[in-house]
């Protein structure tokens, strides 16, 4: 996200911030010498400089509330456009004005969920992380292999933290509004309870304060998250190809969803095979079934 709000200063927030908190000459000459008020450069013409911790929270607050409704809304309606099949809404156990719903639910759920994670964003932006811009720090082998790495761990720990917010404890509270698509659209992707969306993204910001990750990598991988979230909910019951036994796609989360106790895993299934979760999608599973009987 450092690397993000750095672009959004060069082309758009040093002019947006000059503009609300111009820099006043008389004001800057009375301004204590300190870290953030050393040189007109760093101040950005404005008197809140790049580095000034509001400044950045604020900027931070912006620019994730924009990007997520544009991934959200872009690639759910390309996925929901193109991909999800449309006949899923004639299923029994689809609700009214669903997508609505839905795209209500997660639009609630942004800004909450936005709040809860600056300080991950502010800590990175501080410098905090783990995150390296020259590949020659670490080599291209280990650049090509992090992204497994990144992969593996995060699917692992999102695994976990999905199992435990079905725990009876919390699962009414906090993931049963997720459980409320029995038959999801890509829609239904990012809705969530603010806390439990969080939740399921603490694995992705903990890897990078502890384990280095390329900074255009995790930029990357970053959007394919929301991307991949989003292909997973389309309620596909696509059965029979070559990876289905080792990628964690859409026909195992609509096994999820339809059954509750099986295929918590993001993107692989190791994770379900260790914890004793995995079910295998079949034909005979597909919800598809049940809108045909009706014909």
């Amino acid at each position: 996200m450092d690397l993000v709000l750095h672009l959004a200063d060069d082309y758009l927030l040093d002019k947006v911030w000059a503009r609300l908190l111009p820099l006043d000459d008389h004001l800057y000459a009375s301004l204590p010498t300190s870290a953030n008020f050393t040189s007109i450069t760093h101040l950005s013409q404005s008197t809140w400089p790049r580095d000034y911790i509001p400044r950045q929270i604020i900027s931070l607050s912006v620019i994730t509330l924009v990007g997520i409704h544009i991934l959200y809304f872009l690639f759910a309606w390309l996925s929901y456009k193109f991909i999800f099949n449309h006949e899923m809404m004639r299923h029994p156990r689809f609700l009214e004005n669903q997508v609505k719903q839905e795209i209500q639910s997660s639009i609630q759920a942004f800004p909450v969920m936005t709040l809860l994670t600056l300080p991950w964003f502010q800590a990175e932006v501080m410098g905090y992380s783990k995150l390296y811009d020259n590949v020659e720090d670490y080599g291209w082998a280990y650049l090509v292999l992090s992204v497994p790495l990144f992969l593996f761990c995060t699917d692992f720990g999102v695994y976990w933290t999905h199992r435990l917010l079905h725990h009876p404890s919390v699962y009414k509270t906090l993931h049963k509004p997720h459980h409320k698509w029995i038959v999801p659209t890509p829609f239904a992707s990012h809705a969530f309870h603010p806390v439990d969306g969080y939740l399921q993204s603490v694995p992705y910001h903990i890897f990078i304060f502890t384990i280095p990750l390329h900074r255009l990598l995790y930029l990357g991988l970053f959007v394919f998250v929301n991307i991949w979230t989003i292909l997973i909910h389309d309620s596909d019951m696509v059965t029979g190809h070559a990876l289905e036994k080792v990628i964690n796609g859409p026909s195992h989360h609509t096994l999820h969803h339809l059954y509750f106790t099986v295929n918590f895993g993001q993107y692989f299934t190791l994770a379900d095979r260790v914890g004793g979760s995995y079910r295998q999608p079949e034909s005979s599973l597909d919800p598809m079934l049940e809108i045909k009987k009706q014909s």
